[in-house]
């Protein structure tokens, strides 16, 4: 969307993927077109196509092993994401789907290494645009990168990005690989805008590491540009400015300076406990969708993280990790976090995601087929297996194991009873686990067992509230259809009295219970979230200092009247005011 707000000015709106207000000039990148050429070959040359494409892997390796040696100077969270992302890398050129169909096409098509490489890249790109799943779809420039790299390695064609970078550059694309946002220098490099990219997106995963306010899914964002124009990226917003006025330039700074002040200010409350004003003490613990994230979670002041998401453990590969695969990931993962809870959710995957990983089917609707719980109990030897490697893993630190996707009791208790075999398993090998077991919980994102919560309470340890399906699947509402995205309210009055049920039964039953959707990550819904009874809480590391800070400004007395208020309302467009009367406005969203 595209707004003019004076006769030079260009306002463009797009995704606020990294907080924080850059100001500086645009400087436009562009990745280069490569020239493919397509022809037939001759039976007699596919030998020797084969060895130019095998020369052209190695030296897409070869690229790959020097940007890992740069990716150590980058430091932190970056330099692990920077690894993670490398390490996928060369996963694709060794033995990969990806080196396999070139060769095939080279071998059974007769097409000549590029238009081999174009046409596989194409395909498994078509696939992976085809999921309904935000990650998985995102990782589609990663594969794009890849081939790439292949194609200019290929066709012999130079790749020099990021030469004589002016002062305070902003960087303007078509799209931005993860690789090339890991050659930005911080010091030089303002912020990042580009017409294509989501929010799951190693780049803007990268971007957030480095801390580069950053805007992704411009329209418009290259139309008419020039070189050198003054430039302005609020990726709090997710606005940028091209050639802004005085009046326009004079209230972005002014916006910059208060941002940079309350980021200070946030960053002091590290390890300041998560308590409100009257004595109330809340537990504020990290999602985590990546190992890669552990830094920014020891550096936010997390204390656990309430969801890790385990399907990066089945990524860019065909094969199922093993046991022992699974085990040493999450012992590293607990070692590093020094004695903080981990909770584990179990795949969640299934139906679009990870197919070929699990060797699933796509059914005729995915969200609602074969993943999560239900492909465990239908393919149990994944379960047990990675039930086993979260039991060996906690030996080494305190773990909780998350089901996802729970409807019904008898689920949760397929579950327990293959988690008590193969800790008796286990047991009898010999190997370590934790004195009890990890406690065995289940994810309240069905309506169905929201409204079934006492039941499931009396079977499981503690419950975990993901918000977003819940609303999604109560309100019938996909958020990536933007036909029906606006629709998506978290407050509208059966969502609410779902978390309400689930909190009520956990409470009478005894047990713990996390919120670990969105809304716990939005300081806007921390009032309300507290006086429905909770006490956990489990979200982004970006959005925890925001969350403690609001913790610290409420009273619990006055929030629980808040929730009561809400709760006795019917109207959504009056319970949401209802809400942001209960909540101070006028702070800087770092």
């Amino acid at each position: 969307m595209t707004i003019r707000a004076a006769e030079d000015e260009i306002v463009l709106e797009g995704l606020a993927i990294a907080r924080g207000v850059a100001i500086g000039v645009v400087f436009p990148h562009d990745a280069g077109t490569i020239k493919v050429p397509e022809r037939r070959i001759e039976p007699d040359q596919v030998e020797g196509e084969c060895e130019r494409f095998a020369e052209a892997v190695a030296g897409a390796a070869r690229q790959v092993e020097q940007l890992q040696e740069k990716a150590v100077d980058l430091g932190g969270a970056a330099a692990e994401e920077m690894g993670y992302l490398l390490d996928a890398y060369r996963q694709m050129l060794k033995g990969s789907r990806l080196t396999r169909g070139v060769q095939h096409r080279i071998a059974q098509k007769l097409l000549n290494a590029e238009a081999a490489v174009q046409q596989e890249i194409a395909e498994i790109v078509r696939g992976f645009e085809a999921m309904e799943d935000a990650y998985l779809a995102a990782r589609v420039a990663d594969i794009k990168d890849i081939g790439r790299r292949l194609l200019r390695s290929l066709t012999h064609t130079p790749y020099r990005p990021f030469t004589d970078l002016p002062r305070n550059a902003v960087i303007l694309a078509e799209e931005m690989t993860p690789a090339d946002t890991a050659l930005l220098n911080p010091r030089r490099v303002a912020g990042l805008a580009t017409v294509v990219g989501g929010a799951e997106s190693h780049t803007a995963i990268m971007a957030r590491s480095l801390g580069l306010p950053t805007v992704l899914g411009v329209s418009g964002l290259l139309r008419g540009l020039r070189g050198g124009e003054p430039i302005i990226v609020d990726g709090t917003g997710g606005v940028v400015v091209i050639n802004p006025s005085a009046t326009t330039m004079a209230h972005y700074r002014k916006k910059r300076a208060d941002c940079l002040r309350a980021r200070r200010a946030l960053a002091r409350l590290r390890d300041v406990p998560a308590e409100t004003r009257d004595g109330t003490r809340i537990l504020l613990q990290a999602n985590m969708e990546l190992p890669a994230e552990v830094a920014a979670v020891l550096e936010s002041g997390a204390e656990g993280i309430g969801l890790l998401r385990s399907e990066f453990m089945y990524m860019n590969r065909e094969d199922v990790p093993s046991e022992d695969e699974q085990y040493h990931l999450l012992r590293e993962l607990i070692e590093r976090l020094g004695g903080r809870r981990l909770t584990v959710r179990t795949f969640d995957a299934g139906g679009d995601k990870l197919a070929p990983a699990l060797g699933c089917s796509i059914g005729p609707n995915p969200a609602l087929g074969l993943r999560a719980i239900r492909l465990g109990l239908a393919r149990p030897e994944l379960l047990e297996t990675q039930l086993s490697a979260i039991l060996r893993a906690s030996a080494h630190g305190p773990v909780r194991i998350l089901i996802p996707m729970v409807a019904t009791v008898e689920e949760l208790r397929a579950a327990r009873k293959m988690m008590d075999s193969a800790l008796a398993r286990l047991i009898a090998a010999g190997l370590p686990v934790s004195d009890p077991p990890p406690p065995l919980g289940a994810m309240i994102e069905i309506p169905g067992a929201a409204l079934a919560a006492d039941s499931l309470a009396a079977e499981a340890d503690f419950f975990a509230i993901g918000t977003n399906d819940l609303t999604q699947y109560t309100l019938a509402i996909d958020r990536s259809d933007e036909a029906v995205a606006h629709l998506f309210n978290p407050l509208h009055p059966a969502v609410l009295r779902l978390i309400q049920f689930a909190a009520d039964a956990a409470a009478k039953a005894g047990i713990p219970l996390c919120v670990c959707g969105e809304m716990a990550g939005d300081p806007r819904y921390t009032a309300l979230l507290l006086g429905l009874g909770i006490r956990d809480l489990s979200m982004s590391t970006n959005n925890l200092p925001m969350v403690k800070q609001r913790i610290h400004e409420i009273d619990q007395g006055a929030a629980e009247l808040c929730a009561r208020a809400v709760m006795a309302e019917s109207d959504s467009a009056r319970i949401s005011a209802l809400v942001d009367s209960c909540h101070a406005d006028g702070r800087c969203e770092l």
